[in-house]
């Protein structure tokens, strides 16, 4: 009798892309030097996570992802001239399959849900970036959404107001 071995496909197929490819490549995108060498060193020292690219504008933005293709585009939210939440719209359509991570000072659920809505996948408090942005960078990276803790239990709690009618979707979506 001969017996044969069937392989089951891998479960996520994204994961499985990126870990053939090898590491998790990041452009990294923020516009004070200092916290862009500290995020670059907190990305660098994880096991399959590789900094391609550093941008600190932008436009430099924008020409480092479109010529080093990364998996996850880290994007401080803050950054000036431009919009950030414009950027991410334009790169989302460009190049659908580089995920964007977006960081940001503000914890509003309004600015995140802004944020995922113009297709980030990530959602990271500054604030907590150290302990997070790992983990949301492979979180990307595999297609699996990611918000901060903090933001994500204020959604929640929004939106259960929002269906016990304590609020009205109009009150919630108007922002600051």
């Amino acid at each position: 009798m001969t017996g044969h071995l069937h392989l089951a496909a891998p479960a996520d197929t994204a994961a499985a892309d990126w870990s053939r490819k090898g590491a998790i490549r990041v452009v990294l995108a923020e516009d004070h030097a200092l916290m862009r060498r500290s995020l670059r060193l907190l990305l660098d020292s994880q096991d399959g996570v590789d900094v391609v690219a550093e941008a600190g504008d932008l436009s430099t933005v924008v020409s480092c992802v479109h010529r080093n293709l990364p998996d996850v585009l880290v994007l401080d939210l803050g950054m000036p001239s431009e919009s950030s939440i414009e950027v991410v719209r334009c790169l989302r359509a460009d190049l659908p399959r580089t995920e964007i991570v977006v960081l940001t000072m503000e914890d509003s659920p309004w600015f995140a849900q802004q944020a995922l809505d113009v297709g980030a996948i990530g959602f990271v408090l500054k604030d907590f970036a150290d302990t997070e942005l790992p983990e949301a960078v492979r979180d990307a990276a595999r297609g699996q959404e990611y918000l901060s803790p903090r933001v994500a239990a204020r959604m929640q709690s929004i939106r259960r107001h929002v269906s016990d009618g304590v609020l009205t979707v109009r009150e919630t979506s108007s922002g600051p």
